[in-house]
């Protein structure tokens, strides 16, 4: 779950990582206890922000109702803004890039930093990114933080302030199961003061049920969408016209790229995972039915996941309530054979690979 930018901040308040003054706006009118000059942020679940237009500066109360009534509605990168936090401009002397992530490759925990921070960040050169792995049996050290802070060219008191916040974004990465905690910039004052002006943060959605002070928020999820979160189903609507069933995520993608590669385009993906339940088959079926595409692609391995007990599940389904479009299958694994007979004795098309499969549903989405 990725947070929106405010959500972070308020765990970086708790995690005492300084942060702007601000508050969160909901609606055009709400103006009151505003501090000029103020930075008026979209609240998206989105990088690249600010050159996309969602993030102003006002100098007064006209010009924040102007940027608000602006903002409001606004659709950024294909999110709708109903939410602005406005904060308190910062003077900003140096811009510092600061991270942790998962390092998936070494299983460990990577600390990467920079002082070449800001918005530009992505076109910084490697040599000027630093990187420290956390050993996940010992925990974030005093060496691992030195190394990191030696090369910023921060002062002492500079270096002490930023140490202490890499302590604190380590805690907040491994108490929250965090994927990525991320501040960009982290900025020096004139004045000397550390302050994070924007914060990333991204929740292991496994990890939520443990996490019950955060607000799970729509990020913009079409209402199909908010169904099959209600479900527990891994659902994601595209543009396309061709409906996927896979189980498991590599599965699926590789579905999605040979439709690519045969010219279609798929519209609507739907991840079983390893359940060969057919109530999740059931509840999976009327998600894509809802969703109308042209054509439904199911392609299924099963390893722990039983074909045939998947392809009673969907028989049932298009027995009871029908389906409106052709729905083409391809079945590998346990009880196949099985599988197939009932597919077949559905009506379903059944093929033999992914490549077939692939070609089938494009060609047939293109003929309707």
């Amino acid at each position: 779950m990725k947070l929106f930018e405010y959500q972070g901040k308020e765990l970086f308040q708790k995690y005492d990582i300084p942060v702007p003054k601000g508050k969160l706006l909901t609606s055009k009118e709400d103006v009151s206890g505003l501090v000029f000059p103020m930075v008026l942020k979209a609240q998206v679940p989105i990088g690249g922000r600010g050159k996309a237009g969602g993030i102003r500066i006002a100098g007064n109360t006209d010009e924040a109702k102007k940027i608000m009534s602006d903002l409001f509605g606004m659709n950024l990168k294909g999110f709708i803004v109903n939410k602005i936090l406005a904060e308190q401009r910062v003077e900003v002397e140096r811009e510092i890039y600061l991270s942790f992530s998962l390092d998936r490759s070494r299983r460990m925990s990577l600390l990467m930093a920079s002082g070449e921070g800001g918005v530009d960040i992505e076109s910084v050169s490697d040599d000027l990114i630093f990187r420290e792995w956390i050993n996940p049996l010992i925990g974030i050290q005093s060496f691992n933080v030195r190394r990191i802070v030696s090369k910023l060219r921060l002062s002492d008191e500079e270096g002490k302030k930023v140490s202490r916040i890499i302590y604190q974004m380590y805690r907040l990465f491994r108490e929250y199961d965090c994927e990525l905690v991320e501040i960009n910039p982290l900025v020096i004052t004139p004045k000397g003061e550390v302050v994070a002006l924007d914060s990333k943060i991204i929740i292991n959605d496994d990890a939520l049920y443990r996490h019950e002070d955060i607000v799970m928020e729509d990020m913009g999820l079409t209402a199909l969408e908010k169904e099959a979160r209600r479900r527990g189903i891994s659902f994601i609507q595209l543009d396309g016209d061709i409906g996927v069933i896979a189980n498991g995520a590599g599965l699926t993608m590789a579905t999605l790229d040979a439709l690519k590669y045969f010219k279609g385009k798929p519209g609507v993906f739907l991840d079983l995972g390893g359940t060969d339940d057919p109530e999740k088959v059931k509840q999976a079926f009327e998600l894509m039915k809802k969703a109308k595409p042209k054509v439904i692609l199911l392609n299924l391995f099963g390893g722990i996941t039983k074909c045939d007990t998947v392809a009673r599940g969907v028989k049932a389904v298009i027995t009871k309530q029908g389906i409106e479009c052709p729905v083409v299958t391809r079945i590998k694994g346990m009880n196949e054979d099985i599988a197939k007979d009932i597919l077949k004795d559905a009506g379903l098309i059944t093929t033999t690979s992914l490549q077939d499969a692939a070609r089938r549903s494009c060609e047939t989405a293109a003929g309707r």
